[in-house]
């Protein structure tokens, strides 16, 4: 399997202890040789086995780097991590997810208060000790205590973009087993949540002991922490992994069972009930002439199949005979929250959401120029190669919140300009390409690149980059009167939120959009999988408010262009069709939206 995320993620540790070690410049170089770990397109442990030389072809990976991930490779571990873990013996992927916490700031505390943990941190903060603290004081005190409660949350569950593959390799290796007739994730993953608590996959099998000892011998397990006859869990980069293994004719009704959720199962068990029906993890059961109690123990681990199999069996194979059994169409996943879509299924009222592949282009996304990390020549590669009609390239502006010298003038923008509309001209025949920007939203909801340029410009994105703690009202309008910018065309991840990081802008989401479809701008769903912003809940208030959602990938990679189906998945979390989405518009109606 591919161990791209796994390696990276020790780099991004090295970085951050590197950082609060105090050594300057090693930090970035780690984190750029993470960011290009992950996105390379080869598994990592296939180009270590080919040896230093095959690793140093990553990008921005040097000798020193490929000899550690092949020290890693090989042994699973590295040394001078180890011993840097040893110097500073913090929690500190727990620390730096406290927002403004930092790793120097972690180093800082260390050496100052000895803090090593989150409860230790929040001690320390409710004792009014970190004020004392050369550097800091009472308002940073209190930004720690307060934010400290949503980084222990941030802590109980993944990203959705850091499990996902890994449910996908698992879901390739039972699929591989001839014994397996067929495998799919279910819970919150299958849902597509923004994070994650575990990964929860079901597999249909009339071998259920040997799927389990497959499973349990995957040469991904870190360690097994249970199995059984027919269940078992073990952990995988530091993830939990359920499976539980079904009879094929009763997978349809497992797979419904497991997905959820909660709130929609028990919706759907009241329908059954309505009719006479008794709805469970093995089936749909005719309970008409059988006296039992149709709410018994639903939500209960039940080893006792035959006490659920009551009735005559009148659906189960599938996931659409279960709902063809209550009346309804199938709901997809993503819908099955019980925010209506049960109602709105039986009033026939479902219309067919959005797919990857409606997708037509691209409105956000970067280059070298700004923070890119691939030409623009390579990135309009990539775009060739997803078979888009359209791609924008929207490089960072200069202004709040862009730090190092990233971002572009107005002169700067204006060469760009120049040389897309070239480039657009070599290879029309291929793909329009579209001169853009991502101009940055100040406090006050002003934007940083001028007027006449703006108007020059096929897409404009404005973003929020700073500023992100402001009080709702002071957010709300801020955006509002970005989105009434005559130039803008579409408000980039509106709340600034990274996920397990940062919460972001607290918005009324509803006044926002509303102001949006007014203006005639649309709502960025940013799919990188940090930020997913806007989510799903935001996405369905906003189109019903009459917006209109982007889904870009905000790459900074050819790689990263994939991020893709992250943003349909989550627009489809919204109840978002094609016509309520920018980027499944064709090049003439997409035109007209940004004119």
């Amino acid at each position: 399997m591919r161990r791209n995320d796994e390696i990276a993620r020790r780099f991004e540790e090295f970085a951050d202890r590197l950082e609060a070690d105090g050594v300057a410049y090693k930090p970035s170089a780690y984190r750029r040789a993470a960011e290009n770990i992950r996105e390379c397109a080869d598994p990592i442990e296939d180009l270590a086995a080919e040896g230093q030389d095959a690793v140093e072809s990553i990008n921005r990976v040097g000798d020193a780097i490929a000899s550690k991930v092949i020290e890693y490779i090989e042994t699973g571990s590295i040394d001078e991590l180890d011993e840097l873990r040893d110097r500073l013996p913090v929690e500190i992927d727990a620390l730096t997810r406290v927002d403004g916490v930092g790793p120097k700031t972690v180093g800082t505390l260390y050496d100052e208060l000895g803090i090593t943990t989150l409860d230790e941190l929040a001690a320390a903060a409710e004792a009014e000790e970190i004020r004392d603290v050369s550097g800091f004081g009472a308002k940073t005190e209190t930004n720690i205590r307060e934010n400290v409660a949503f980084a222990r949350q941030a802590g109980e569950r993944e990203r959705l973009g850091d499990v996902r593959p890994l449910a996908d390799e698992v879901l390739t290796f039972l699929r591989r087993r001839e014994i397996v007739e067929t495998s799919e994730v279910a819970g919150s993953i299958r849902r597509w949540r923004d994070t994650i608590g575990d990964i929860d996959v079901l597999a249909a099998s009339t071998e259920s002991n040997q799927v389990v000892d497959a499973f349990t011998d995957w040469s991904a397990a870190t360690n097994v922490i249970e199995a059984g006859e027919n269940k078992a869990s073990l952990r995988a980069e530091g993830v939990r992994i359920d499976l539980r293994v079904v009879d094929p004719d009763e997978f349809g009704a497992a797979l419904q069972y497991f997905t959820g959720s909660k709130d929609h199962n028990v919706a759907l068990r009241n329908r059954a009930i309505e009719r006479d029906l008794k709805m469970n993890e093995y089936g749909v059961f005719d309970v008409s002439d059988v006296n039992t109690n149709n709410n018994a123990d639903d939500d209960a681990d039940i080893d006792d199949r035959n006490t659920q199999r009551i009735g005559d069996r009148i659906a189960g194979e599938t996931e659409q005979s279960m709902y063809e059994a209550l009346e309804l169409p199938w709901i997809p996943p993503e819908l099955r929250e019980n925010r209506g879509e049960i109602e709105a299924a039986a009033e026939g009222a479902l219309s067919e959401l959005l797919t990857v592949e409606d997708m037509c282009g691209d409105l956000h996304t970067h280059t070298t120029r700004s923070d890119g990390r691939a030409s623009r020549e390579q990135m309009v590669d990539a775009a060739v190669g997803r078979g888009y009609e359209y791609y924008a390239v929207t490089d960072h502006a200069s202004g709040p919140g862009m730090v190092g010298g990233i971002g572009l003038s107005d002169d700067d923008l204006r060469e760009q300009r120049e040389a897309i509309k070239t480039a657009s001209e070599t290879r029309g025949d291929e793909i329009e390409l579209l001169a853009g920007v991502e101009t940055n939203i100040d406090a006050e909801g002003d934007l940083s690149t001028g007027d006449d340029i703006l108007t020059e410009l096929d897409v404009v994105v404005a973003s929020p980059h700073t500023a992100l703690g402001q009080e709702r009202e002071t957010a709300t309008e801020r955006l509002i009167r970005a989105v009434n910018h005559q130039s803008v065309d579409v408000l980039g991840h509106p709340t600034g939120r990274r996920i397990n990081e940062r919460p972001g802008l607290d918005i009324d989401i509803e006044r926002v959009a509303r102001a949006a479809a007014e203006a005639e701008t649309a709502l960025e769903v940013n799919a990188n999988p940090t930020r997913l912003d806007l989510h799903g809940t935001f996405i369905q208030v906003a189109r019903d408010a009459g917006a209109t959602i982007a889904i870009n990938t905000d790459a900074h990679a050819p790689e990263s262009l994939a991020y893709a189906r992250y943003g349909v998945h989550t627009a489809r979390r919204g109840w978002c069709t094609p016509p309520d989405v920018l980027n499944s518009f064709d090049l003439t109606d997409l035109r007209e939206f940004l004119h």
